[in-house]
């Protein structure tokens, strides 16, 4: 008996919750590292175990959650759909591995967004990439400086001397600049919020600045500007007085409206400034193919794959057509369009959109500045998303769907629901 009820004490505690949720973000960051080292199936079944372990914590805490607040009903919606698509799919079995890749990453950033708040997420993801960044600079050491030899199977070709690129443990460049640009916005939160000494923040911080520097991925500098605008319109907003507040943000989403036109408008410089004219060719004569073949199948799509590894039609046909082998679309709008349509694309914006609605309106009222890490990272979930289809599958997904939990969280019909039954009134409007 006294075994029985250690059980779900030990599931329901804080320890084991802290560590559920480092290993969690350890094995979704470290995912391409674990396939390569081993393979896809031991990969499926670690994820599968965390869900397992995830669902029996959810379980034991069942009645601190609700369930008309476990998820957003734009997730679900998405999920549904991608589902649906079974049924016009050209490969059954393909589809229905990449909607369960889909839903046990989801899943994962569920149970995490349910037994951690938002600080106590932002150390634990602090923690998970310095340590995988030291990882990925050690092991860039070895291989460019002291062994000068490539790790083929992991990817690394032992570049660091030469001055990059280096791709560290995440399988390409670009996925290391994503992930150092999450890095630094969670190492600067857990200072401004003073959950970290400037002792151990300023190194983590100058690790993954310098990281981004030698993965020489041309969206790290995107994906910096545009977190450094928000950030500044969202201090300016913050600091507002409360009766001008609506006043600036429609000021600010009127200047935004003018930066996006204006970026358009000087596109070709900007690129050229960038040194991406190559990259930007590839990546546009892919679309235009996309966009032909969307057109066949446009409101349901071609069905759910998830990644392109699985060389399934229309994926071998385009890469067959463009003479090359990629394994997205390089730009998740774009994904989502091929493989669900124009249907599945409205789902996937109204997921992010409202996401990211919610999370700027909290952040703008509440003071404490952990509120401003949600925000902050979806606009680089969205911002990325022009460039590369990370936000779909693996760690990007997982982060797209724990930071709309997050802000649907504080801020729903859920929670207005919730408060009539148990007549007790919303925080939002009164914790500033």
């Amino acid at each position: 008996m006294t075994s029985t009820r250690r059980l779900p004490d030990l599931l329901s505690s804080a320890e084991f919750a802290r560590a559920y949720t480092i290993a969690v973000l350890t094995a979704v960051f470290a995912s391409f590292t674990i396939e390569r080292a081993s393979s896809a199936v031991t990969l499926g079944t670690v994820i599968a175990a965390l869900c397992g372990l995830g669902a029996a914590i959810l379980w034991v805490r069942r009645e601190e959650l609700s369930l008309l607040r476990i998820a957003p009903s734009s997730l679900l919606a998405f999920l549904a759909w991608a589902a649906i698509s079974l049924a016009w799919s050209t490969d059954k079995s393909d589809t229905i591995l990449g909607w369960l890749e889909l839903v046990g990453f989801a899943f994962l950033a569920i149970t995490v967004g349910h037994i951690r708040d938002t600080l106590q997420t932002v150390r634990a993801l602090g923690d998970t990439l310095r340590l995988l960044l030291v990882v990925s600079l050690g092991l860039e050491i070895l291989s460019g400086v002291l062994l000068d030899t490539p790790f083929t199977f992991l990817g690394i070709q032992g570049l660091l001397a030469d001055g990059g690129p280096v791709q560290g443990i995440f399988g390409s460049r670009n996925m290391l600049g994503f992930v150092t640009v999450i890095a630094l916005i969670t190492f600067v939160i857990e200072w401004r919020s003073q959950s970290l000494t400037p002792r151990i923040a300023v190194p983590s911080i100058g690790l993954a600045a310098m990281l981004a520097f030698f993965s020489s991925s041309p969206t790290v500098l995107v994906l910096a500007a545009a977190v450094g605008v928000v950030a500044f319109a969202l201090t300016i907003v913050r600091h507002a007085p409360s009766e001008r507040r609506t006043f600036v943000q429609w000021v600010l989403g009127v200047l935004v409206a003018l930066a996006l036109a204006a970026a358009f408008a000087l596109r070709h410089v900007i690129i050229a400034v960038l040194d991406a004219g190559s990259d930007f060719s590839i990546r546009a004569t892919l679309w235009n193919t996309i966009l032909d073949f969307s057109a066949l199948k446009p409101l349901e799509g071609w069905g759910w794959f998830g990644s392109w590894a699985r060389g399934e039609f229309p994926f071998t046909y385009i890469n067959f057509l463009l003479d090359d082998r990629h394994q997205s679309a390089l730009n998740a709008y774009f994904d989502v369009l091929l493989q669900l349509g124009t249907a599945g694309l409205l789902l996937f914006l109204l997921f992010g959109g409202i996401a990211t609605v919610r999370s700027w309106l909290v952040a703008s009222i509440r003071r404490s500045v952990v509120y401003a890490w949600t925000p902050l990272m979806l606009v680089t979930l969205a911002v990325e998303s022009m460039f590369e289809s990370f936000t779909l599958v693996g760690a990007g997904w997982f982060m797209l769907v724990l930071c709309a939990l997050r802000a649907g969280q504080s801020r729903s019909w859920r929670e207005n629901i919730d408060a009539a039954h148990t007549g007790a009134i919303p925080t939002l409007r009164s914790e500033r």
